[in-house]
């Protein structure tokens, strides 16, 4: 399980490359700050359980963040 926690921070921070390289420096910061916590994680050695419960809280953190955002704060149709 420690493996696939280091395969997501790989992807995440390949889509930080990304990210950055399309001038888009917040979605950038994001998935830095994503891979730092996925590699921190894999690490770690920590119990399968204990790293299905860390995705679980991850998920969900980033799903009610999204809704928010999406919600609250994205204008639609205002794209440059």
């Amino acid at each position: 399980m420690d493996n696939m926690f280091k395969l997501l921070g790989f992807w995440t921070g390949i889509f930080a490359v990304m990210f950055f390289i399309g001038d888009m420096l917040p979605a950038a910061l994001l998935f830095v700050a994503s891979t730092g916590f996925f590699l921190l994680l894999g690490y770690l050695n920590l119990t399968e359980r204990m790293y299905m419960y860390l995705f679980g809280a991850y998920l969900m953190v980033f799903m009610v963040g999204f809704s928010y955002y999406s919600t609250f704060i994205h204008v639609p149709g205002a794209g440059h």
